[in-house]
């Protein structure tokens, strides 16, 4: 895919890459920031209905988490077109720099925002959290800021999170060994070596999802060798996917893209659970599925749509500013909605102002976020670090 025909010449909210004259802005996708923002909404409203469930077969929204496996492959795909014609005017150095700038000013607000709410926390649901020392939850915000994990023993919660003030940090952290892959070995590789990554991770994931134990694959975010296969088989196969889609596809016109794909998007995260206790393997098909082939057409519809202006446009650009804030900002809130739920063990039916409350706070914690602190600090940080 090395021509976008069809795509609109804007500063983007996916990869800013606008410092230096011989790098100067390419053209972007607006379609895929709007769905990025709409993933990250479902990831919210997941997040919410998850506080209510009492297993994993009756959790409403049931698939809401594979918003990160979608975002995964998004990635993949923004990078190869951001960067895989570049190589030749930028180091390997220039790259982490611009990767860094981009993701890490929100990781250290997201750390600093779960440290500040941390003993808000206490509940029945964790009733240790009024015990931990304050000296260790700022030691925890300072290692977060690295967003290098934490293994078990530092845990302050009882989840055994790798980053247990903002647990979501842990999709970041593949995500940067994704980017780490790519920047020293897979952007050098053919489409055929790409490719034959690609089925590898795919045939890997596909693996896991079948065997697992619970009929999904959702974790990744502790430091322990189970959820490190986890972590791996879900960031390998979409990232290196998502590249291999932008090397191999080509685009077509396709109408209405951004309602269409966001329907679709919509549809996967919220379809309820497949197969039930008795056939735990039919929803580790669905999810296999959904990755493998679902989530690969919709990014390629979505890089194929067009948008000229109006309201879509608008509604594409605010999904895209919002995407990244949100999903690295809005858990510190559901920890304690979470806490709040087991403690006060109030209905979901009885809990709509509360969670409707913790949805728009979280969509206007990202925005003051984004406005307030990541737009002026990249701005700053370009300044100092690229140009």
């Amino acid at each position: 895919m090395k021509t976008a025909p069809n795509i609109i010449i804007e500063s983007t909210s996916s990869e800013p890459v606008t410092n230096a004259p011989q790098l100067a802005a390419k053209p972007h996708y607006p379609i895929l920031d709007g769905l990025r923002g709409v993933a990250a909404l479902m990831v919210v409203a997941f997040h919410i209905f998850e506080a209510h469930a009492t297993s994993h077969l009756d959790q409403i929204l049931n698939h809401g988490y594979l918003a990160v496996d979608f975002f995964f492959l998004l990635s993949g795909f923004v990078i190869g077109y951001a960067y895989d014609d570049r190589w030749q005017k930028m180091t390997t150095w220039d790259f982490f720099k611009r990767r860094l700038v981009r993701l890490q000013p929100m990781i250290i607000i997201g750390m600093v925002i779960g440290a500040l709410g941390f003993y808000f926390q206490d509940s029945t649901l964790w009733p240790a959290i009024h015990t931990v020392p304050g000296w260790k939850v700022l030691l925890l915000m300072f290692i977060g800021f690295t967003l290098l994990p934490v293994p078990p023993a530092l845990d302050i919660r009882g989840w055994n999170e790798m980053h247990p003030l903002n647990g979501p940090a842990w999709s970041l952290f593949y995500e940067y060994i994704a980017n780490i892959l790519y920047a020293l070995f897979v952007r050098k590789f053919s489409k055929t070596a790409l490719s034959i990554l690609v089925v590898l991770s795919g045939a890997a994931l596909l693996h896991l999802a079948l065997t697992s134990p619970t009929g999904d694959v959702i974790g990744g975010w502790s430091l322990e060798p189970q959820q490190l296969h986890v972590g791996f088989a879900r960031v390998m196969y979409p990232f290196f996917a998502g590249l291999l889609l932008f090397r191999m596809g080509k685009l077509i016109q396709f109408k209405n893209a951004f309602l269409v794909c966001s329907l679709l998007i919509i549809l996967v995260l919220a379809m309820p659970r497949i197969g039930g206790s008795a056939h735990l393997w039919l929803n580790g098909i669905y999810y296999s599925l959904s990755i493998i082939l679902v989530f690969p057409l919709i990014v390629f519809l979505a890089a194929s749509g067009r948008i000229e202006g109006g309201f879509s446009a608008r509604i594409c650009k605010f999904f895209g500013d919002i995407s990244y804030p949100i999903y690295i900002t809005h858990y510190p809130i559901i920890y304690i909605y979470t806490g709040w739920v087991a403690t006060t063990k109030i209905p979901l039916q009885n809990a709509f102002p509360i969670n409707l409350a913790v949805f728009l706070s979280s969509i206007a914690l990202a925005y003051g976020c984004l406005k307030l602190y990541d737009e002026p600090v990249r701005k700053w940080l370009k300044r100092k670090v690229l140009d």
